[in-house]
């Protein structure tokens, strides 16, 4: 049976950028940044109240997950937005949306009411899309 999620990866056009993105505009800590070989890099940060769930900050390169053509295809799909990768909550979005507002962070929704609370959507440096709420 399986218990739980520890690991979950979202791909990033630039590791460097991603690591200043996650840790110092939207405050994750870093669990592991390590060298894996010739131009390859394990980086996984966490949420600061969720330490148990590494997010794998996977660069895109040819060699074990793509070939030339398909890491090529990769990066432009990832620039272009097409991907939303999840949820994040926080206890105070308003706050939280101006916080991250004021360091740069790009927001294509501002704070609204939804049926399931509040929501705001951003996109993190590479073009990726999240959604930020907060339960009612």
């Amino acid at each position: 049976m399986i218990t739980k999620l520890n690991h979950v990866s979202i791909f990033v056009l630039d590791q460097d950028s991603a690591y200043d993105f996650y840790v110092n505009k939207l405050g994750f800590t870093v669990h592991t940044d390590a060298a894996m070989g010739p131009g390859a890099r394990w980086l996984t940060v966490c949420p600061p109240e969720q330490p148990d769930l590494e997010i794998a900050l996977m660069g895109i390169s040819e060699g074990m997950m793509f070939k030339k053509e398909a890491a090529a295809q990769m990066r432009e799909l990832v620039a272009q937005g097409t991907f939303g990768f999840g949820v994040f909550e926080c206890k105070d979005l308003m706050a939280t949306y101006e916080e991250l507002k004021a360091k740069g962070v790009e927001f294509t929704k501002e704070p609204t009411k939804e049926f399931y609370g509040y929501e705001a959507l951003f996109k993190d440096d590479s073009g990726n899309w999240f959604s930020l709420g907060q339960k009612e």
